[in-house]
């Protein structure tokens, strides 16, 4: 069993941000120009995770949680406006569970936290709790806990991320992580088994499913462009039908979601080439983008630098690590 430990990082790119979060394989796409930064605490209460996040700009993000881990997730800050998960508002009184592919979209400033546990040791906490085991229904991915739980969740869940902070030494402690992972096993338990799932329309789950296939064609493809013409008859799903589904879990048609998310593909081949070795004109046409000039005014439009200048810059690799009080707004960054 590993000790109980705590740490805190900033970004200012979203490639490492995406792949420090644990316990599932994300993609962020900010969706706007603008300086990106993103602070992650993390936690480990020996077999507990938990994660707090604070995101500045607004963004859609895929992501696919990793098989072995319950997880749940939720908006930890009750003055937040509503995120956007697989088209449905999630207000910061709910919680959202999944176990496959996940669409959330946010309007920047958005604060959120998660905690699992492994798939065994939550079992265990069932079992021990409520006599039995948690089968929540496949087709619903968000719960509703009442009031009260739902504020200590969210009241512990900051008092600890408070705790990493400014007094990173006290959840060291064995019996202070071990007092606060049962509290909090004690309330997820109570909020997935107790709460209220609410219903997903036909027309949603048909939707959840047209995206979802989406995905799984640009992962299978993610080493060339493809095209509306050709995603409509892999998917055997008419355009109308598509861009319905794209807009309701994406915010966005899905010519603007391809031609963004090529442009974050880009990017990060702009930032990982050797600019000896590589050209800006190289990348961009390996990545279906054939007008250079229009190419080059809407990537500095959504990254405030021309691609020559990305290519000619080092990638942030390595994020920040804050082992003092902080918050994105005092945040210096090198």
């Amino acid at each position: 069993m590993k000790m109980p430990s705590s740490q805190i990082f900033a970004f200012r790119d979203p490639f490492p941000y995406q792949a420090a979060i644990r316990a599932a394989d994300w993609e962020i796409f900010p969706t706007t120009k603008g300086e990106f930064r993103a602070e992650l605490t993390q936690i480990n209460l020996n077999k507990l995770w938990m994660q707090r996040l604070h995101e500045t700009l607004p963004q859609v993000q895929v992501g696919t949680l990793r098989p072995g881990r319950k997880v749940i997730g939720f908006l930890t800050d009750v003055h937040q406006r509503d995120i956007q998960h697989r088209g449905a508002n999630i207000s910061p009184c709910e919680i959202v569970t999944n176990s496959d592919v996940m669409h959330i979209r946010s309007a920047g400033n958005s604060r959120c936290g998660g905690m699992s546990l492994t798939d065994d040791d939550f079992d265990a906490a069932c079992q021990a709790l409520m006599g039995g085991k948690y089968e929540p229904s496949p087709y619903k991915h968000v719960v509703r806990p009442s009031p009260y739980l739902m504020t200590r969740l969210r009241t512990l869940h900051e008092i600890i991320g408070q705790m990493a902070k400014a007094t990173p030494d006290i959840l060291e402690l064995t019996e202070v992580a071990r007092s606060l992972e049962q509290q909090l096993i004690h309330l997820m338990v109570r909020c997935l088994t107790e709460g209220e799932q609410p219903e997903i329309s036909g027309g949603g789950r048909r939707h959840n499913i047209i995206v979802l296939r989406l995905e799984e064609l640009l992962e299978a493809n993610h080493d060339r462009p493809l095209y509306l013409t050709e995603i409509c008859a892999a998917l055997n799903t008419a355009e109308r039908t598509l861009r319905v589904a794209c807009v309701e879990h994406l915010g966005m048609g899905p010519i603007r979601y391809l031609s963004l998310r090529r442009m974050h593909l880009v990017r990060r081949a702009l930032l990982r080439a050797d600019p000896v070795m590589t050209t800006v004109t190289r990348v961009a046409t390996d990545h279906g983008f054939w007008e250079l000039g229009r190419f080059s005014v809407s990537y500095r439009n959504l990254f405030g630098e021309s691609p020559s200048e990305t290519l000619r810059r080092p990638v942030q690799d390595k994020p920040e690590r804050l082992r003092r009080p902080s918050s994105l707004a005092g945040v210096t960054y090198q």
